[in-house]
């Protein structure tokens, strides 16, 4: 399993939301770059970045902080948030980023989801972000009608190889992730599931390598030292 150590930028500095509410905002590093080098110290192959402003309004206001990240290190790069038309999509791309994730457009512009993926492959993820079990878009300020696994199944008829599926209820409140959920997806579909949420303790490493899961989102406990990343590391491989 991958663990993927999460940056969230506002105005170019790395924050965590508090289940994902803009007025609970804390920032824990002004200079993101420092982050996602102690990130590659500790042993992490991977990023985890969303910007969380594009996010809630669309654009990419810390499109310059994500390209100096993915510059000073060696590291494999996701980003999300605001990416909602193919010219967005190239800009990260053509300047290195490995990973692209869709969250609102892939449910509200299907075209655009499905000209991304025909265009990339596997450098095309798909954010699915959970509210009371239905898909919530824009930030998570709108929850829509679809359901989890119905729209887990029409990503994946579209091509879809990688989602990342965030239980809002447990995102930074430290009280351990959806290990049911993820349990359910990774069993009904053939497809590489990220874990997001919640992910508070070594435990939830464990439980979540064991279900043989492709990847695990470490964000606030990481910041707050709940969780040592060179130990969730060696947990995920099996250590």
């Amino acid at each position: 399993m991958i663990i993927f150590p999460a940056i969230d930028l506002i105005d170019g500095k790395a924050v965590r939301l508090y289940k994902g509410d803009y007025e609970k905002l804390t920032v824990y590093n002004d200079n993101p770059v420092q982050v996602a080098l102690d990130f590659k110290r500790a042993g992490a192959k991977a990023i985890h970045i969303v910007d969380l402003e594009g996010a809630k309004s669309g654009g990419n206001p810390n499109y310059s902080s994500v390209i100096e990240i993915k510059r000073a290190t060696p590291l494999f790069c996701e980003i999300g948030g605001g990416i909602r038309n193919i010219k967005t999509v190239d800009k990260y791309i053509s300047a290195g980023i490995d990973r692209v994730i869709l969250g609102t457009a892939a449910l509200t512009d299907e075209a655009f989801l499905k000209e991304a993926v025909e265009k990339y492959g596997e450098k095309i993820a798909v954010g699915i972000d959970i509210r009371d079990g239905f898909v919530a878009i824009k930030g998570w300020t709108e929850t829509t009608e679809y359901n989890v696994f119905d729209f887990t199944e029409k990503m994946c008829s579209l091509g879809v190889k990688t989602i990342i599926c965030t239980d809002i209820s447990k995102d930074g409140v430290m009280g351990g992730t959806n290990i049911s959920l993820y349990e359910q997806l990774s069993k009904r579909f053939n497809v590489n599931i990220t874990a997001s949420g919640g992910v508070s303790s070594l435990e939830d490493v464990k439980k979540l390598a064991d279900m043989d899961i492709y990847g695990a989102i470490i964000g606030k406990a990481y910041y707050t030292g709940a969780i040592d990343l060179k130990e969730a590391v060696e947990v995920a491989n099996g250590n």
